[in-house]
């Protein structure tokens, strides 16, 4: 087995390492989501941190590590008698992969020997192995929802519920959930990230010293790994030691009432949802003061725990940025210090290790993290290059977004678990049953019985109980929900610009961005202007990417409709090789105009049929505004054999919007 690479060894990354260990210390606080660029050792970190903990004692042959002095008096491989003996093992990290199946998650129960013998046989998942340990999610923002939920679940109440078909089986499940994610994939579901105690960005250093001590330790550990963790031994025996003694020192901090006042009025200041906060903020301030060694928590255990706590809890919309205002922080903490409690005391011999203002602040939320702007809106009067030039005009600012109508791609599809179009899913309502193609997960009762039922004379029935065999089984066919690829083709010509039209477009693809982001789908952004089409973003998880290369798309020049649609179609072809699984929604936000090219308007007739012939499924947003209108996007969505809708029918809550339905559906 390969020798893990050391915790002390990882360079930089402070506020990451002081996340870990204060969940070593006190697993209470909640856990830790870190955020941040790829290739950021993120994942180094977090396995190194489990040869830090201490040995678990557990009850010798338990599938389930029950504590010998208090087992869980439903534990599957119970009853165990509390106080006796137990045997050590190490501290347990469990990985979740992100295409982990439900059973491989929850535990597996036989159900063919269940309905046939009357026992319960389970066998137990990652959450019965993570029981008293660490889960650790890489690439927790790409985790299905089915297994969100659960992870939920087994959070929320600190066990696991397996049940099918009347049988159930519970077991505890009590651990640090630990997940690492890169933003520019795709957010969280704010449910679950509000799960995670802390949360952390790191990104790579800049400090050339820095990045040259990184290589070089990096190569030292591939040469020798032995060797190399021989080299960190003692200073890792001493973390080691330093999280037992703050362990043991963890409940004799005492938590005055001028703390409890900073964390209550600090959470209230920034305006952070439900009590959640609090309790983390409470917690963590509690292990900051146990990790330095004092009784005592002070204003800089209650600063650092909001810096480590409240970002993530922040965010509003999905468009924010995670962030806390350090000035107003600072502020807030001023106000509510002094009356001669200890706790607004500073420590003037702490060795910072236990919080203090150095690290853990984060970018304002609407400053955007730097590099792509990302999140921040620009400037007006700033301008950005134009594909073909002509004619260029400034970046404008977006409308307020709305809540959208739905749209769907039609028929049943078999892609990632989402929330837009109809697909054959393992998780919805049943629809039907057939014979199972491999192991059987999701039994059909009543069609199972129906084909076990003829046979019971034959096969020698004599009691009441029903003889079931293999052959009897029968799976349910089950219908939910998908997410697809919403590809959003943009024109963003001067004709778009005219009567500040472009402010209303922009409005509507952020609403329409929103609206994927809450169904769980990919997005990609297409614009055409001046004499060619550009692929602004590549199809992504990310639905921030995209806010933010909208909000920075100049408009001006002619109309390249058939650029528009060819490299979008140029698109599809490649992410369908990518995942063919997978089906596209091609939302056009046009006026419908083609001026750009040679025979402008035969060469974008051209480039809609292949949609058409393909059976893509499209919308055109029809932008064009004024008394005379020439309907041009309606006859754009003819062609590609898809629907046109106006901004106005746009809205979810549009009366425009609701008549045409009504129409469609008499029609």
């Amino acid at each position: 087995m390969t020798t893990p690479f050391p915790f002390t060894a990882v360079v930089g990354q402070d506020d990451l390492r002081l996340a870990l260990l204060l969940n070593a210390v006190s697993p209470s606080v909640g856990g830790v989501l870190v955020r941040g660029e790829k290739g950021t050792a993120k994942s180094t970190a977090v396995r190194a941190l489990t040869s830090l903990l201490p040995e678990v004692a557990v009850v010798p042959g338990c599938r389930f590590s029950c504590d010998p002095l208090s087992p869980d008096p439903g534990c599957p491989d119970g009853p165990h008698e509390g106080g006796g003996g137990g045997a050590s093992r190490p501290a347990r990290m469990v990985e979740l992969p992100v295409g982990a199946s439900e059973d491989r998650l929850v535990g597996a129960l036989d159900i063919e020997r269940a309905l046939a013998e009357g026992v319960k046989a389970f066998e137990p998942g990652l959450l019965a192995a993570a029981h008293r340990g660490i889960l650790y999610v890489d690439e927790v923002n790409l985790l299905h929802d089915h297994l969100v939920d659960l992870l939920l679940d087994a959070a929320a109440m600190g066990a696991s519920y397996v049940e099918r078909e009347g049988v159930s089986v519970r077991h505890a499940a009590r651990f640090l959930l630990v997940g690492t994610m890169n933003p520019e994939e795709g957010e969280l579901r704010p449910q679950l990230l509000d799960r995670f105690g802390l949360t952390v960005e790191v990104s790579a250093s800049r400090e050339p010293d820095e990045r040259v001590e990184v290589v070089r330790r990096r190569l030292a550990y591939d040469d020798d790994p032995a060797a190399f963790a021989a080299q960190w031994a003692d200073e890792e025996a001493a973390i080691r030691q330093r999280i037992v003694a703050a362990r043991e020192l963890l409940p004799s901090v005492r938590l005055g009432d001028g703390a409890l006042r900073q964390i209550a009025a600090t959470c209230a200041a920034f305006e952070v949802d439900g009590m959640r906060a609090d309790i983390v903020m409470a917690r963590t301030a509690t292990a900051l003061a146990a990790w330095a060694g004092r009784t005592d928590v002070l204003a800089e255990d209650v600063r650092q725990a909001a810096l480590l706590a409240l970002p993530h809890r922040r965010r509003r919309n999905p468009f924010d940025a995670p962030g806390l205002d350090e000035d107003k922080l600072d502020q807030t903490l001023e106000e509510f210090s002094g009356d001669g409690d200890p706790d607004s005391d500073p420590d003037p011999d702490g060795d910072g290790d236990g919080g203090g203002p150095g690290g853990g602040g984060q970018p304002e939320p609407d400053e955007g993290p730097a590099g792509d702007g990302a999140g921040a809106r620009p400037e007006e009067g700033k301008r950005a290059p134009a594909p073909g030039g002509g004619g260029e005009q400034s970046p404008v600012r977006a409308a307020e977004p709305f809540r959208t109508k739905v749209l769907s791609v039609p028929g049943i599809g078999e892609g990632a678990a989402g929330r837009r179009s109809r697909a054959r899913t393992e998780h919805g309502r049943t629809t039907g049953a057939h014979r199972p193609r491999g192991a059987l997960t999701k039994l059909h009762l009543a069609a199972t019985v129906q084909a076990a039922a003829p046979h019971q004379r034959a096969r020698g029935r004599a009691g009441r109980g029903l003889v079931v065999r293999r052959d009897d089984l029968r799976q349910a066919a089950r219908e939910g929900r998908e997410g697809n690829l919403v590809l959003f083709v943009v024109d963003a010509s001067g004709s778009m610009a005219a009567r500040q039209r472009m402010s209303a477009v922009k409005g509507a693809v952020l609403s329409l961005l929103l609206d994927a982001y809450q169904r769980r789908d990919k997005v990609g952004l297409v614009t055409f202007r001046g004499s060619a089409a550009d692929v602004a973003l590549p199809p992504t998880s990310s639905v921030d990417a995209a806010a933010a290369r909208l909000e920075s798309l100049p408009t001006g020049g002619r109309t390249p409709l058939a650029a528009g649609l060819l490299k979008a179609h140029d698109v599809l072809r490649v992410e369908r090789l990518r995942d063919p699984a997978r089906r596209a929604l091609v939302v056009v936000v046009t006026d419908g105009r083609a001026t750009g090219g040679p025979e402008p308007v035969a060469l974008a007739s051209r480039a809609a049929r292949l949609f058409a012939a393909e059976g893509v499924a499209s919308v055109v947003v029809d932008c064009e505004s004024g008394p005379v209108r020439l309907g041009l996007a309606g006859r754009l969505a003819g062609e590609l054999g898809g629907t046109a809708v106006t901004l106005d029918e746009l809205r979810a809550d549009s009366i425009a919007g609701l008549v045409k339905d009504v129409q469609r559906r008499a029609a």
